[in-house]
């Protein structure tokens, strides 16, 4: 059975997808913020782990856990939403079909609720 992350491309679609999202994603003034005192090299690295992995692909995630590294930070369901919104985006615009999209945002919508505290 073939994972998401080898029908979107694997590693090369991965390593294209960060950059690109997280340019718009610091392009948006209502998340900039969140991005502020973050290392960019760190956090793309970390996030090409963590989605090659949400995507079944062959990497092991070694970040801190999602709801220790968000906890406290006032990410809201609006900023997900937004966060998810550039993402969408921006598989798009990489030639991400809207079914394999759909799919990449389901498994990162698996994790909203570490992200944005919620399930505390």
């Amino acid at each position: 059975m073939t994972t998401l992350y080898d029908r979107i491309g694997g590693a090369p679609v991965i390593e294209t997808l960060i950059p690109a999202f997280y340019a718009r994603v610091l392009a948006d003034p209502n998340l900039s913020p969140f991005f502020k005192h973050a290392s960019m090299d760190s956090l793309q690295g970390m996030q090409q782990q963590f989605f090659a992995m949400a995507l079944g692909g062959p990497v092991a995630y070694t970040g801190r856990p999602l709801g220790s590294v968000h906890h406290g930070r006032g990410i809201t369901t609006s900023h997900f939403s937004a966060f998810v919104k550039h993402l969408l985006e921006t598989l798009s615009a990489i030639g991400i079909s809207p079914q394999e999209a759909d799919e990449v945002i389901a498994r990162i919508d698996t994790f909203a609720n570490e992200i944005t505290g919620t399930s505390y």
